[in-house]
């Protein structure tokens, strides 16, 4: 009878941490700490983390266990997080402590800078110190050139584009008149005041009233025009 003898593994050998968040096996150089609890993870699954709670606008990160009184902070995870990252947390801190009917954004989408009305003053046309464009800083738009700011609140939410007050403008200064029922513009060339629209709908040129359908008179009953 022959024995073989093979030489087993130590019972007591370590094996690398796991990162609770990518459940992979990572070296204790990987990993990075918590502050204020024990749990750590690796240094990808902490900036992730971060990256995901500033998009939903979160500021004040906490551990990712439920419950537990750990927590991040930009100082602390500087030496981890892309400079950008680290950029976006620390504006992001400095916003939430602007009160909110304070702050305001550029109305521009592709600015979007925050803004700060503090209320020493009214103040309708204004620049963007980051994009430099004008805007009306009481009615948080593009600035309205020729318009003031009742008028502009009194337009439709389809009619407040720089090309729709410019028309309107031009509207104004050639005195067309505008069908009350379609909302197209109206330019009367010659003849009377009655007028009948191309969506059907009759009325006076000069004030606007409604005529009847079946009656064209040569002077208005209301302006008498």
């Amino acid at each position: 009878m022959s024995f073989v003898t093979m030489e087993g593994e130590a019972s007591n050998s370590k094996k690398d941490p796991v990162c609770e968040i990518c459940i992979e096996d990572k070296s204790a150089n990987e990993l990075f700490g918590i502050q204020n609890c024990s749990h750590s993870y690796c240094t990808v699954c902490v900036v992730n983390y971060v990256v995901s709670k500033l998009q939903e606008n979160i500021t004040g990160i906490s551990c990712p266990v439920p419950d537990c009184r750990g927590y991040l902070e930009p100082e602390h995870c500087q030496s981890i997080l892309p400079s950008e990252v680290f950029d976006r947390w620390l504006s992001a801190l400095c916003e939430a402590l602007v009160l909110e009917s304070e702050k305001f954004y550029c109305p521009f989408k592709d600015c979007s800078a925050m803004l700060i009305d503090d209320g020493k003053e009214v103040v309708r046309e204004s620049e963007c110190p980051n994009c430099r464009r004008l805007f009306c800083a009481q009615c948080k738009v593009s600035w309205h050139a020729g318009i003031d700011c009742a008028e502009f609140q009194n337009l439709n939410k389809d009619e407040r584009e720089n090309e729709d007050i410019l028309l309107r403008n031009l509207a104004d200064k050639k005195k067309w008149r505008r069908c009350t029922n379609c909302q197209y513009y109206v330019e009367k060339s010659d003849g009377c005041s009655y007028m009948k629209c191309r969506c059907g709908y009759a009325f006076c040129y000069n004030c606007g009233v409604t005529a009847p359908l079946d009656t064209h008179t040569a002077q208005c009953p209301s302006c008498k025009q």
